[in-house]
């Protein structure tokens, strides 16, 4: 498909849409919540590789199939954020590659500055 899992433009980091994957690429989690958690670790793990935390991060953006769900998304992302408090959107959305991804969410962060 030819595209990364992140960028970094010099303090500026785009983590791409993220699912709940696991390194073999195989969907973890059965519910939106179980999802959103995994989804969030994998962006952890991305901004780690370039240098960066979630204490880095400005903005996500998450797109949910069932938007009616949203309560168990914003937990999930709460837990992860806590007092960093990124801007955020969350949209609902038709659907992804697989049936049984649930949540995608992107993150841009900030270092050095």
């Amino acid at each position: 498909m030819g595209y990364s899992r992140a960028v970094k433009i010099g303090p500026i980091i785009s983590v791409s849409g993220t699912t709940a994957t696991d390194e073999s690429g195989e969907v973890v989690g059965a519910s939106v919540y179980e999802q959103t958690i995994q989804a969030l670790k994998n962006i952890q793990r991305a901004l780690a590789a370039l240098g960066a935390d979630l204490g880095d991060v400005i903005r996500t953006r998450i797109y949910v199939v069932r938007i009616e769900e949203w309560e168990q998304v914003a937990k999930a992302h709460g837990e992860f954020f806590g007092t960093i408090r990124p801007a955020t959107s969350m949209i609902g959305v038709s659907g992804f590659v697989s049936p049984k991804m649930l949540v995608e969410i992107e993150a841009d962060a900030v270092v050095g500055e």
